[in-house]
């Protein structure tokens, strides 16, 4: 999803992390790439309009079902019992954009889910639905932190994994202030695993642009909704398309082949 709108919007450290991740499903190399179709970021915004002004989807529903997803994804890659305690604990990093509601959601399932997520929103969102779920996380004894180390080796030793919800399709790090674009500086430098929810922050929706200074180069990419068009560049360990909420109509309006998904699962790994 784009849901965009201002004020609305690496290798693990052990080998059992590793095992895990290795046994999820990898994409088909003989799959077309017409079964793995990447939206445009124009498709991308038709696509959100078409959920919300024709199907009356309302924009924290669609928050809470990425969100929700998200945190599934991370389950499937990282599941609870093959995990230390350690590795259990998550940091999420949220910007105040519409990606940065959707990583407050993800903590919050992730929490019940029986993680032990931290969160890190460094510039907070005075719009409603922001300071609802920021609520609902306080409420459910999740913590904040107040700042973010800069000494990367302190982030590695206290966190297993981290959650990259700072950045959506179209927002740059200097739309969002210095507190974000600093702690993308950081998360670069982590050595364990980074989850990126919609696209990684910093990069362009369009081309990628992984390599720039801003960007990040995540383990795990959860495209929600669709895969956006720079997801063709993503070169990470997995990825999930978050979107069998997406009516089977709007699908087949888009052309999105991708792959089924299982049983009840809300996200698919491409």
């Amino acid at each position: 999803m784009l849901l965009k709108g201002r004020g609305g919007g690496s290798p693990c450290n052990s080998h059992r992390l590793t095992a895990t991740m290795s046994s999820v499903a990898r994409p088909d190399p003989a799959e077309t790439p017409e079964e793995q179709r990447f939206l445009s970021t124009e498709e991308a915004a038709a696509l959100e309009r078409e959920l919300l002004e024709d199907y009356r989807f309302g924009r924290q529903q669609l928050v809470e079902l990425c969100g929700h997803a998200s945190a599934v994804a991370v389950t499937k890659v990282f599941p609870l019992p093959t995990l230390s305690r350690k590795q259990r604990t998550v940091l999420v990093v949220c910007g105040p954009e519409q990606n940065g509601a959707v990583g407050l959601v993800c903590a919050r399932h992730l929490r019940v889910f029986e993680y032990e997520p931290t969160i890190f929103y460094p510039t907070r969102s005075l719009d409603l639905l922001h300071r609802d779920l920021t609520t609902q996380c306080e409420k459910m004894d999740i913590p904040f932190l107040s700042y973010l180390p800069t000494e990367v080796q302190l982030i590695n030793d206290a966190y297993g994994l981290v959650v990259d919800a700072v950045l959506g399709p179209g927002v740059q790090p200097g739309e969002i202030g210095g507190p974000c674009t600093r702690a993308l500086a950081t998360l670069k430098l982590l050595s364990i695993p980074l989850v990126s929810l919609d696209i990684p922050s910093g990069w362009d929706a369009e081309t990628g642009g992984g390599d720039s200074e801003d960007g990040l180069r995540p383990d795990v990419l959860v495209s929600l909704a669709a895969p956006k068009r720079c997801a063709g560049r993503f070169s990470g360990r997995h990825h999930f398309v978050a979107g069998r909420f997406v009516p089977d109509d709007v699908r087949r309006k888009f052309a999105l082949r991708l792959p089924g998904y299982s049983g009840t699962d809300c996200v698919a790994a491409l």
